[in-house]
């Protein structure tokens, strides 16, 4: 059985609260729980109108608390925007409230315009460099303590002192985030959802350069796809106009909350649009159970993906529980705590 997973970025919609949406979030994942997912995971994004979560590390304590077998992590915290120090203790306390149940997945995106990470960063030393890997670095080592001898962080205690990171995944969209995923050791997830980049090469890149490490012996990938799933494939076209209208206006630069399905079908469409809807209609999974595993599967098979993790950006959020339920029905899930 392949496992399935929750990528949640707690959407908002046109005429709705973002309180709402984050206890839609929570509601998602009491249900994800129940169904036998393996793993809720909350994005980190900034100054976008059509996401409410833009602190993935507050909304992990919160999932956490309301299920009780579900994995929950962060897909992703963006590294660039955070000291290394601060997601350290941050992610150890979760780790010490939810031993066993949490995931730090770190990203390279600020998940923001240039503007908004500046504010973010303003009383951090910014570099316009990409600093990743030395702040990736510094987290590491603020772990397990390995800094060089006579460097003045390495006096710092990260509370609490009893307890290490959580396992730690690197998520990319293109190779440069598989490459450095197998050269550290760690779980690689793949954004299929929204990259450009060929993710079969990226994936199969990541499984035959990876090196073991004290995180894992073998490679592990996670499949990160977008699925709009219904009981008819009429109606899950129906749900799938939301998305096809949330690209179309992110190609134009507006963030606007997701439409609903009515008001998407009534838009005024250019033919670039229309085009454009094509082309992310291949990276797009829409239909019944059957149609959208007999889509999913040659792609599976040839990324080797040992897990798919499913975002939903559906306008309903009945639909979308329902979307996740039937996707764990066509997968053969067993519910969490059965037999």
């Amino acid at each position: 059985m392949l496992p399935l997973s929750v990528l949640d970025l707690s959407p908002m919609i046109e005429g709705g609260a973002g309180t709402t949406a984050l206890r839609n979030t929570l509601d998602l994942a009491r249900h994800a729980d129940r169904l036998g997912f393996t793993r809720y995971w909350l994005a980190e994004h900034h100054n976008l109108p059509n996401i409410a979560s833009a602190a993935p590390d507050i909304m992990i304590g919160q999932v956490a608390a309301v299920t009780e077998h579900i994995r929950v992590g962060a897909g992703g915290v963006m590294l660039p925007n955070h000291a290394p120090l601060m997601v350290a203790e941050r992610f150890k306390v979760l780790e010490a409230l939810y031993p066993g149940r949490i995931d730090l997945g770190l990203g390279r995106a600020p998940g923001t315009d240039q503007v908004t990470s500046y504010a973010l960063r303003r009383r951090q030393e910014v570099n316009s460099d990409d600093d990743f890997l030395e702040r990736f670095q510094e987290l590491i080592f603020f772990d397990n303590g390995n800094f060089p001898e006579g460097h003045p962080f390495g006096k710092i205690k990260v509370m609490p002192t009893d307890v290490r990171l959580p396992p730690i995944w690197l998520l990319g969209s293109s190779d440069y985030g598989a490459q450095l995923a197998a050269a550290v050791g760690s779980g690689f997830a793949f954004a299929h959802h929204f990259a450009h980049f060929d993710g079969v090469s990226a994936m199969r890149a990541y499984r035959e350069r990876f090196r073991p490490s004290d995180w894992l012996a073998s490679p592990y990938s996670i499949l990160a796809v977008h699925v709009v799933c219904a009981d008819t494939d009429a109606e899950a076209e129906r749900l799938a106009a939301t998305v096809d209208l949330n690209f179309v206006r992110r190609n134009k630069g507006e963030y606007l909350p997701l439409a609903s399905p009515e008001d998407a079908a009534a838009y005024p469409y250019a033919p670039i649009d229309r085009e454009r809807i094509r082309a992310n209609r291949a990276r797009l999974f829409v239909g019944t159970p059957d149609t959208v595993k007999a889509r999913l599967a040659p792609l599976i098979e040839a990324a080797g993906a040992d897990e798919v993790m499913i975002t939903s950006m559906i306008y309903d959020h009945a639909a979308r529980k329902r979307s996740y339920a039937l996707m764990a029905e066509g997968f053969g899930l067993e519910r969490a705590g059965a037999s």
